[in-house]
This record gives structure tokens, C-alpha cells and sequence, in this order.
């Protein structure tokens, strides 16, 4: 068994779509990026890579190439799993706290795990999302920004 952590952290802006666990929140801000800044798929993606030791998200999906502009994250994540299948990884468990002012996301959480368990080859009983806020702190209380973190537990096929 690997454990693996991830983080990501996005800007938010005024006039983009705000694509957060692969489907899209009702906000007036969306997370700036290259691809679709979807942070919370972004740090899925860095746990995942980090616990098969395979380097981090910039490393495969660097945002210099025109290959991910304004790419929908789910793709990334596919490539992702493609990546863990073939050193003979499987999904244990994830979990996952999304960290944004507003909006309150926990409405949204069973759609985001509907989507995202079938991609990672999981239930949604083994893929936790929580979400928090900062408590008006900082750059995220001051609807600046978003943060994510996931936790990933790997099994060993072999």
C-alpha cells in the first residue's frame, strides 16, 4: 500500500466557468488556469501521482503545452488512472476538503462524487469530499482564491 498527498490552489476571476469535481457550481467567479483549474481534480491528480512516485501534475500535463489549454480536468485525471493502472495500482480510498468561502459547496458534493468515482474506479462510498471555508481568513475568506488537499491510499495489484 502507498499513500499519496496533493494540493492545488487557484485564483478566482470574474467571467469563467467554475469547474470544481469535474462539473460546473453556479458562482460569479471561476479558478484561473491553464487547463480548466478544476483544483479539486488538480490535487487528486498530484495524491495519485505522488503516492506511485510518478512526479507531480506539472510533469505530465505541463501548462506551457497548448496540448492542455483550457482542457476539461477529467481528461487529465483519465490519463492519470491510465498511468497508475500500468505500475499496477488500484484505488483504495481518496479523501478530499475543498477549502472556498463561497459558495457553499455541500449540495454539490454528491454530483462531484457521481462523477468523479467512475473515472477513479471507485464507489462513492470510498471517495470522501468534504468542503470548508477559511473563516474569512486570507486570501480564500477574501473570495480570492480556492484551495484543495486529497489523501490517496494505493493498493498493490501484484
Amino acid at each position: 500500500m502507498r499513500i499519496g498527498f496533493g494540493y492545488d490552489i487557484h485564483r478566482l476571476a470574474e467571467g469563467r466557468d467554475f469547474w470544481l469535481g469535474g462539473i460546473i457550481i453556479p458562482h460569479t467567479k471561476g479558478a484561473l488556469g491553464h487547463s480548466d483549474a478544476d483544483v479539486l481534480i488538480h490535487a487528486i491528480i498530484d495524491a495519485l501521482f505522488g503516492a506511485a512516485n510518478l512526479g507531480d501534475i506539472g510533469t505530465h500535463f505541463p501548462d506551457t503545452s497548448l496540448e492542455f489549454k483550457d482542457i476539461d480536468s477529467k481528461m487529465l485525471l483519465v490519463r492519470a488512472m491510465e498511468l497508475i493502472s500500468a505500475k499496477g495500482y488500484r484505488i483504495g480510498n481518496l479523501d478530499a476538503t475543498i477549502v472556498l468561502q463561497t459558495p457553499k459547496l455541500q449540495p454539490f458534493i454528491p454530483e462531484m462524487k457521481k462523477t468523479l468515482a467512475p473515472i477513479l474506479r471507485i464507489t462513492e462510498d470510498d471517495l470522501s469530499i468534504k468542503a470548508k471555508t477559511s473563516e474569512k481568513l486570507g486570501f480564500v475568506g477574501k473570495e480570492e482564491g480556492i484551495e484543495a488537499f486529497a489523501t490517496v491510499l494505493l493498493i498493490d495489484e501484484y
